[in-house]
């Protein structure tokens, strides 16, 4: 199986890669999508403080336990392409890579123009507020490092038409 790994920072267009494989009948699992499941089954109030502790709760003792989730999921799809989003930290990409083939693609975007589409987009777990703080959880999670040990980049300043034609040209390459 080949596994693209999608990273970045919140609100850096990650979300694009999951219209692109929905759009193609391709398997996409978002870590994120676990974690506001789990939120909702606990009839939790969403908002960024619960749904953060429920998150470090799910990652468990050594922060990969629901990337472990997320993985089994696409490797029980039994399809030959597959994203996972939402790993924070080499250990988990590392993790995965001992069991598919995996492209790293890292999604980028200026802190200003994120601040923005959080402001703009409208999720229960955003605020505005929280912005830095949850910059810095997602820094402190380890997230820098598979961004910077990306195998591919997409600078997602433009259009997401501009950002899908470079996620294909990755996938294709």
């Amino acid at each position: 199986m080949k596994m693209f790994i999608i990273v970045g920072m919140p609100a850096a267009g990650k979300n694009i890669a999951r219209i692109y494989a929905e759009s193609r009948g391709l398997v996409y699992y978002a870590t994120g999508d676990i974690v506001r499941a789990e939120v909702k089954k606990r009839g939790v109030e969403t908002d960024p403080a619960k749904t953060a502790k429920i998150s470090d709760e799910l990652r468990g003792q050594d922060g990969m336990g629901v990337t472990r989730l997320a993985l089994e999921k696409v490797l029980q799809s039994g399809t030959e392409t597959g994203f996972l989003e939402g790993m924070r930290s080499w250990p988990e990409i590392e993790l995965i890579r001992a069991r598919a083939e995996c492209v790293v693609v890292a999604f980028l975007a200026p802190k200003q123009l994120r601040f923005e589409r959080i402001c703009s987009r409208g999720r229960a777990d955003d605020s505005p507020q929280a912005f830095d703080e949850r910059d810095r959880r997602e820094i402190d999670y380890g997230t820098a490092i598979p961004i910077a040990r990306a195998d591919a980049y997409i600078l997602n300043t433009g259009t997401m038409e501009d950002a899908i034609k470079q996620l294909d040209t990755i996938v294709h390459s």
